[in-house]
């Protein structure tokens, strides 16, 4: 009852803080999102199965957090789309670090941060474009909501349905607790969540909304399944400590980091 109860005061804690952050402004937003990405990027390298393991090299840390400004600052309108070539640099910065590093370079090292970069910092970046990202007469912030609340819908509801419902077991090598009955709930949740947005969001009609539920549950389900295979790897249960009762923030933030470029992608299609 006292891990329940953990649980559940820390998940309100962390949608308020979200969603406050959501509603203040786009600049508080990108301030939280950037420490929660800051400290995914430690998460991450320190479960990523380098040999030797990454401890804490600071240039991957420094440039995750600069591909992450850089691209969050591009989806605010704030800088130029040009301004991505220096990611690019980024990169071979980092190449020529490692040909350093004692006691001998390692190209897994290299794989290390570039994976890093590409599902921590990139999406998170991602995610402040849909504030400034426009379309017609579409308001993305509603958008920006709607990506945290169907995840979570869908995560909920997954876990709803499968603990009273679950019998066939979804891919039990990486995660023995999903259930193929619980991932339908938690689709057919998201849709429903989806469906409720298209009624007080008029920026986005029915159809799209739909296709976003779609998106994200489908995405949601295997970005966890991906961190799941990540911790499987490492051979640890939760990708750290910061949210008793839920891990770390990839175990927080997995299905929405996967989940972001696909939502992004459509929105462009529109």
């Amino acid at each position: 009852m006292k891990e329940f109860l953990t649980r559940v005061f820390t998940g309100v804690v962390f949608v308020l803080l979200v969603m406050g952050s959501v509603v203040w402004s786009p600049w508080a937003f990108f301030i939280l999102m950037g420490i929660f990405a800051f400290l995914a990027l430690m998460e991450f390298i320190r479960l990523f199965p380098a040999e030797p393991r990454l401890k804490g090299t600071p240039i991957y840390y420094f440039l995750g957090v600069a591909l992450y400004v850089i691209v969050g600052l591009i989806g605010m309108n704030v800088l130029d789309f040009s301004r991505l070539f220096f990611v690019l640099l980024g990169f071979f910065i980092l190449i020529a670090t490692e040909l350093f590093r004692q006691p001998k370079p390692s190209w897994m090292q290299i794989a290390a941060g570039f994976t890093a970069f590409i599902y921590i910092a990139l999406p998170f970046g991602m995610m402040n474009s849909l504030f400034g990202l426009q379309n017609g007469n579409i308001s993305f912030p509603w958008v920006l909501i709607a990506l945290f609340v169907l995840v979570w819908a869908n995560d909920v509801f997954a876990y709803l349905t499968g603990m009273t419902l679950g019998k066939h077991k979804l891919y039990p090598k990486l995660s023995p607790n999903k259930t193929w009955e619980g991932s339908i709930g938690g689709f057919i949740f998201t849709l429903v969540f989806a469906w409720l947005f298209s009624l007080v969001a008029t920026c986005l009609d029915t159809t799209h909304w739909l296709w976003l539920g779609l998106i994200i549950s489908i995405s949601a389900n295997i970005g966890d399944l991906a961190e799941s295979m990540l911790k499987r790897n490492a051979g640890v249960k939760d990708s750290g400590t910061l949210f008793p009762g839920h891990g770390g923030v990839l175990d927080r933030f997995d299905a929405v980091i996967f989940a972001t470029p696909f939502v992004f992608f459509y929105l462009y299609t529109l």
